[in-house]
């Protein structure tokens, strides 16, 4: 079988010194120090889990015989989809976000499960399912914009609308171009359904830490003026160097319920 790649696993981070480790596990904690005095960085630590709760989380996405972790099935339709047994969250976002990259990474723990990830955007035509052990459902859901499938939306909506073991919604975000026209289409349906949702902005390792800073704080200031239902602390990743990756593991076990005390450190 596959390996699991370098920093991966938690234990391999907290090998690092301590300013790498950091950038790794809290992202958005290292941009900090580059803000203007006085700037409110209340937003960029409500969801700040230590080192236990991280621990616990990184379980869940680590496969064993008593735990296995599997793709299940695909749908278009939500009648094709599996029953809605367990907590659920799903990923959405534009074709070219980097979503089925993101999924792989937080599942390279397991490296069997076959998450396929294509050159081309718009791969990603159905909606995928993935069970992790008895404790939760993650979904990949097509992307929008560029090559979307046809009935995209009445997929979509139709997910969004009727799956009531749905506990949150990860919108994805491009962390190079910022919110797009698409993405702000993607928001308003989220707050019309009123659907509880997370922005995770991508690819952070492919764009200027001032480019990024800007972003970011373009974006919260949007969530903060513009949303109800989004979390208000952005989550950002890059799926190549798993910064945030760990973090985002753990935002997903305590949405499902399955870390209900989350100890800030």
């Amino acid at each position: 079988g596959r390996v699991s790649p370098p920093l991966a696993a938690l234990s391999q981070v907290l090998r690092l010194e301590r300013s790498r480790r950091t950038g790794i596990m809290f992202p958005l904690q290292k941009l900090e120090r580059y803000l203007a005095p006085g700037t409110d960085t209340a937003r960029f630590r409500l969801f700040q889990p230590g080192l236990a709760a991280l621990q616990r989380a990184e379980a869940f996405f680590r496969s064993d015989r008593g735990h296995p972790i599997d793709y299940v099935s695909s749908a278009v339709r939500m009648d094709h989809a599996p029953p809605p047994a367990l907590p659920e969250v799903c990923f959405i976002g534009r074709s070219n976000v980097g979503k089925s990259s993101l999924i792989r990474a937080l599942f390279s723990l397991a490296p069997e499960v076959e998450v396929r990830v294509s050159k081309t955007p718009g791969h990603t035509k159905k909606m995928n399912f993935f069970k992790v052990g008895k404790y939760f459902t993650l979904v990949d859901m097509p992307g929008y914009g560029y090559r979307a499938p046809q009935d995209f939306v009445e997929m979509v909506e139709a997910y969004l609308q009727e799956r009531h073991n749905l506990k949150r919604t990860f919108l994805l975000v491009d962390g190079v171009v910022g919110l797009q026209k698409t993405d702000h289409i993607a928001v308003e349906m989220l707050e019309e359904f009123g659907i509880p949702y997370v922005m995770v902005l991508t690819k952070i390792d492919r764009t200027s830490r001032g480019v990024l800073l800007k972003n970011v704080l373009e974006i919260q200031e949007f969530v903060k003026e513009s949303t109800q239902g989004c979390f208000p602390q952005l989550f950002l990743v890059s799926s190549l160097e798993f910064s945030g990756v760990h973090l985002l593991r753990c935002f997903v076990a305590h949405v499902t319920g399955n870390l209900p005390t989350v100890e800030a450190s």
